[in-house]
């Protein structure tokens, strides 16, 4: 407990400081090693690089908790835990995933207002609201209080509405969220609008947003956090293909790209 609650120290420190924290979502315990060899400051897990390492759509509750807690011991870096919608719709069964994650290793948590079902895809307003707020006062009332992030999803489900998604953010920080996370933004004038609305740290995920912007120039409008999403395991999944597709044609070039056996024992040490 006292390990888990220095992290929480460190996490929450690491978002009060004039540069953004760059925070990667491993998949696995030798990803999280490598990040971690590599000089990241903390991690995040990601619901969909489970889902990939599975074999699956979506992973399930117990899927993610199980990745938390093996990420969580793989390091000694803090880490926040994507519960997705907590997989559940009432507030309080939500808001019991993050102490969940927290009895996993976690010291971090987002929640989002994605319902899970295509046919309504995002929350009713009041709904995600009262989700947030069950998932603040769960995580402040912790042994080691958790830090919430709260994510608005409308960009990522075709509702094409800057507005509504910072009405939800202004509302998630009242009701407690000490984060605040809208991903679907690509370009800095919206990614200005988000951190220009809240008070508290933005976080912006790049694996939907513009590749040309820069850290610096996410520093410069105010962005306090820059995750990744599920880009890595997507990337390793690329190479993968390719690798495969090239030895199924019975080329073997790939092999002069790999990781060093060298490179890989050093994190592994």
């Amino acid at each position: 407990m006292t390990d888990q609650m220095a992290r929480a120290a460190r996490f929450r420190a690491l978002h009060e400081r004039p540069e953004p924290l760059l925070l990667p979502n491993p998949w696995d315990a030798g990803t999280a090693r490598l990040l971690a060899d590599l000089g990241f400051e903390a991690l995040a897990t990601t619901s969909l690089g489970v889902a990939n390492l599975l074999g699956r759509h979506r992973a399930d509750r117990q899927d993610i908790l199980d990745n938390c807690r093996l990420i969580s011991a793989a390091t000694d870096l803090p880490v926040s835990a994507d519960l997705e919608n907590g997989y559940a719709d009432d507030p309080a069964e939500a808001a019991r995933m993050v102490a969940d994650a927290c009895a996993h290793g976690a010291v971090g948590a987002s929640i989002e207002d994605a319902t899970g079902d295509l046919r309504t895809p995002i929350y009713d307003f009041g709904l995600a609201v009262e989700r947030v707020r069950a998932a603040a006062e769960v995580a402040r009332a912790l042994p080691v209080p958790l830090l919430l992030t709260a994510r608005a999803e409308n960009l990522l489900y075709g509702v094409d509405d800057l507005g509504d998604t910072i009405r939800r953010l202004q509302a998630f920080e009242e009701a407690g969220a000490d984060v605040l996370y809208a991903p679907g933004l690509r370009t800095l004038d919206q990614m200005r609008a988000v951190v220009s609305s809240v008070g508290r740290p933005v976080n912006v995920v790049m694996g939907f947003a513009d590749p040309a912007i820069t850290l610096e120039q996410l520093a410069e409008i105010g962005v306090r956090r820059v995750s990744i999403g599920g880009a890595l395991s997507r990337l390793a999944l690329r190479s993968f293909l390719d690798g495969a597709r090239q030895m199924l044609a019975g080329r073997f070039g790939f092999v002069t790209e790999m990781a060093s056996i060298g490179e890989l024992r050093d994190a592994f040490r």
